[in-house]
């Protein structure tokens, strides 16, 4: 082997560590800035919504900031340093707290439903201008719009228990999952339907059959579009 050609070697070998070190550092580093985002979260909630009751305990707290944290780091696993990212932490940041608050109360605040939706317009409108994928952005607003229409239709012709804040909440559900394509909208519209059926049966089975006024399906729709945002090629 000549020398330029085990130096070339030499180089490759050094230069893959570092990469995958800086990857590394990039999924640890949003991680934990996710994190830190649902602590923070969690005093604007306080203050902007008082009704809500008594600030979550110790547990509630530490539960929230390690899903977020976890969540944060898988899309930083699947976006890397892209401009997409922040418009996608800020939705597994709300989308925490939306499931949590859906869960204990029953309720999908518009006060955090309807700052997402904007932020997240205004985040993916920047990504795709920096990306020149202004069709990302058109595709997403349509998938808005058709999740938000879609869920309209079920909540006004069918007796699952969808509520308002339900179909609200699909707007921007639609929005992040159109930003990335036709097909995540589908799954992630799809899986939600499913994930919240299968919700509504174990708690109809945990009831002894009798099934409760209110199912908050606002959990299984988040978990269902973010596993598609995150896992979904």
């Amino acid at each position: 082997m000549s020398a330029p050609a085990a130096s070339g070697t030499v180089s490759l070998l050094f230069a893959q560590p570092a990469g995958s070190s800086s990857e590394a550092l990039l999924i640890a580093g949003v991680g934990l800035a996710g994190a830190c985002l649902s602590v923070l979260a969690e005093v604007l909630i306080r203050r902007a919504l008082p009704r809500l009751g008594d600030s979550p305990t110790g547990r509630a707290r530490i539960t929230t900031a390690a899903a977020t944290f976890a969540l944060s780091a898988l899309l930083a696993w699947r976006f890397g340093p892209s401009p997409e990212l922040p418009a996608y932490v800020l939705l597994a940041v709300a989308g925490v707290q939306l499931a949590r608050i859906d869960l204990l109360h029953h309720l999908l605040p518009n006060r955090m439903v309807l700052p997402l939706l904007g932020a997240g317009l205004v985040l993916l409108a920047a990504a795709a201008g920096v990306s020149g994928e202004a069709g990302n952005l058109l595709r997403g607003v349509a998938g808005g719009l058709i999740l938000f229409i879609s869920y309209l239709i079920l909540a006004l012709t069918s007796r699952n228990g969808l509520g308002m804040g339900d179909v609200k909440l699909a707007a921007p559900l639609g929005l992040y999952l159109g930003y990335l394509g036709w097909s995540h909208l589908f799954y992630g519209g799809a899986l939600g339907f499913v994930a919240g059926g299968v919700a509504s049966l174990i708690v109809v089975l945990k009831n002894r059959g009798n099934k409760p006024k209110e199912v908050a399906y606002g959990p299984s729709m988040l978990a269902a579009a973010l596993a598609v945002i995150a896992l979904f090629p």
